[in-house]
């Protein structure tokens, strides 16, 4: 399962990174936004659903050599990430809402202002809604379809001058459930089927404009959400039945990390439902 939560994450507060700023985490949020001209040198990261699991790990990962835009919808989360990174700043936004006014588009306007490159953009945002065919409401199918996939075509639209100025990448954190669809979550995989032919569409496009697209598929991680799932389920929770977040970070990395001459299409990480004995030496 990817890092996908029950509600959609939040998203950042443009926010300052020197110490004072840090420490007014009450100002407004023009006040704590950090142009990202700002950054120096530093190559540009942008990752939605930047407040926890694996968008956050991805987050801190990158932290030591890229300016961050953390994505999320509660300025508060946002706020407390980007006061933790030694360079970054915030989107904070409701991916639920897309409409040509709403939260989303008037957020990527002014980020978009003050965004000349992205290098790389990671997608990590998402909601997951549970249930049977029979059960499930519509409005669970048209909530899953707009925070997976709509806000996702939205954010990478609206950047892919900035990606395309900086021939960066694009990182679409699907699931499982974006390859193989299973029952009682059939709107959660129908929106993964989606992104992931968002993303195929999306490379093709864009290789011309040297823009590379990385579909990484996690299998269960072991998260906040899995959790909630497992809970779902009704089952015992085994966190070593399940990925840590840090390999999937590795696995983002592999895509990152890449030469200018490749292109890393697709990565399914599973978890290997075994882990060894931490006493024990090979």
């Amino acid at each position: 399962m990817s890092s996908t939560s029950p509600h959609p994450s939040p998203a950042a507060t443009p926010s300052d990174s020197t110490p004072s700023d840090r420490a007014t985490s009450d100002r407004t949020t023009s006040d704590r936004t950090t142009p990202a001209s700002a950054s120096g040198e530093r190559p540009v990261a942008v990752v939605t659903g930047g407040t926890r699991g694996i968008g956050l790990a991805i987050a801190r990962d990158l932290a030591p050599t890229h300016h961050l835009v953390i994505g999320g919808r509660s300025a508060d989360s946002v706020a407390d990430v980007v006061a933790s990174l030694p360079s970054a700043e915030g989107l904070v936004a409701d991916l639920a809402d897309c409409a040509p006014d709403g939260s989303l588009a008037t957020a990527l306007d002014a980020l978009t202002q003050r965004l000349p490159r992205v290098d790389v953009l990671v997608h990590s945002a998402g909601i997951l809604r549970n249930g049977t065919v029979a059960d499930s409401p519509v409005q669970d199918w048209a909530d899953s379809m707009t925070v997976n996939v709509v806000a996702v075509a939205a954010v990478t639209r609206a950047l892919l001058p900035a990606l395309r100025a900086a021939h960066g990448l694009v990182v679409t954190v699907n699931s499982g459930s974006g390859l193989t669809a299973t029952p009682a979550s059939g709107a959660y995989c129908a929106s993964k089927f989606a992104l992931r032919a968002f993303t195929d569409s999306l490379r093709q496009e864009e290789r011309e404009h040297g823009v590379r697209v990385t579909s990484l598929h996690p299998g269960r991680v072991h998260t906040d959400m899995q959790r909630e799932l497992v809970d779902f389920e009704g089952a015992e929770y085994d966190a070593g039945s399940y990925l840590d977040v840090d390999s999937v970070v590795r696995a983002a990395r592999l895509a990152i990390d890449a030469g200018p001459d490749a292109s890393v299409d697709l990565i399914s990480v599973r978890p290997r439902g075994w882990r060894p004995d931490p006493g024990h030496t090979p």
